[in-house]
């Protein structure tokens, strides 16, 4: 007798519908991407470009497309080394093909969707496909961005207060006070979760008490969010002890790689200027693209789109003539985002195309 399992046409039903609601939720979010990619760099076209925009052969000069290629090869490098070995560190590896596609799936789901969210959820669950287990899988993907988080939060808040060519801005002394001591906040929020995890509970349990107390959660849900806030707290410290008590030299390694990634992140924008015979000191551009990283972490815009092009345009305007500056930011846009997403993009494509034929191989 065959063991063949046959879904009920409901299951069937039932799969069919939320796969299309994924997709549909897909799109949308990747037309949201490209309507507030475009406000974006109009609005830096009409306010701060003159209406301008010319393009510069400069930039397809042979030193400049060596440079250029050679550090965008090097970000994706750094990105993908820097989950790497800190799977390494934790006791697990993945084949440097798979590694590398997860790089590229990555930013195409980070970017389309809100807060960067769902970048973390896709590698999650590509990690789970290769055997990682779903607490290290989650363990990895966090602890890899908490070390990109606290390098540049801590960096943001002392460029913004004394780097000269922000002070320009609004964005005075006070402001960049005031994001130091939210930067604070925020990394002390993670020590917590690292160290004292129980101190943490304590208030976060009582808080979720109150809302119970309020009847803004029913029983069912107060008592599972209270359970999961605990597992995932403890599961997470574990797993970061655990990322700590690992191999030193994975340990060392996942932190210069991440510092490694965000240096050729912030020096993309410096390489473009130098082949357009900007003599911008180095450490400005380092500075102003530090400060817009930090203030992309709080857009709630899919990829930060529309608000990172317009952040960058606000800082450089007053560093690059009118007709530059939509193309310096559309090059860095595309050389740190589009690229990598359309590469992600194809490769998913590639992926499901597979799987729907697996699917109907009988």
């Amino acid at each position: 007798m065959s063991d063949t399992r046959i879904d009920s046409p409901s299951q069937t039903s039932s799969s069919r519908e939320e796969s299309q609601g994924s997709g549909t939720r897909l799109l949308l979010f990747s037309a949201l991407f490209l309507g507030l990619t475009a406000l974006g760099l109009y609005t830096i076209w009409d306010r701060f470009a003159g209406r301008s925009i010319t393009f510069d052969d400069r930039l397809l000069s042979p030193i400049s497309l060596i440079a250029i290629t050679g550090l965008v090869l090097l970000y994706f490098l750094m990105d993908g080394l820097r989950l790497h070995f800190t799977l390494r560190a934790l006791g697990h590896r993945l084949p440097m093909a798979a590694l590398f596609k997860l790089v590229f799936i990555n930013l195409f789901f980070s970017n389309v969707t809100p807060m960067a969210t769902g970048g973390g959820v896709a590698q999650v669950v590509y990690l789970r496909q290769h055997g990682i287990p779903l607490g290290r899988a989650t363990a990895a993907t966090t602890i890899r961005t908490v070390l990109a988080v606290a390098v540049i939060f801590t960096l943001a808040p002392l460029f913004l207060m004394w780097l000269p060519a922000l002070q320009s801005f609004s964005l005075n002394q006070q402001l960049g006070t005031a994001l130091a001591v939210f930067a604070a906040i925020y990394l002390t929020f993670f020590a917590l979760v690292l160290f004292r995890t129980r101190w943490l509970l304590v208030p976060l349990q009582a808080m979720l008490a109150g809302l119970h107390r309020a009847h803004a959660l029913g029983d069912d849900r107060y008592r599972r969010w209270r359970f999961r806030l605990k597992r995932e707290l403890i599961r997470f410290a574990h797993s970061f002890r655990a990322y700590l008590a690992g191999p030193r030299r994975w340990v060392a390694l996942s932190v210069l790689c991440t510092v490694g990634f965000l240096l050729c992140l912030f020096s993309l924008p410096a390489v473009l200027l130098a082949a357009l015979d900007y003599q911008i000191p180095y450490l400005t551009t380092l500075g102003l693209m530090t400060v817009t990283t930090f203030v992309m972490y709080f857009a709630p815009t899919p990829g930060a789109s529309g608000i990172s092009e317009g952040v960058f345009g606000t800082f450089f305007r007053d560093l690059l003539a009118g007709q530059h500056l939509v193309l310096v930011t559309v090059a860095w846009r595309f050389l740190t985002i589009y690229l990598g997403m359309l590469i992600g993009l194809i490769l998913l494509q590639r992926d499901l195309a597979r799987q729907s034929k697996d699917t109907k191989t009988p």
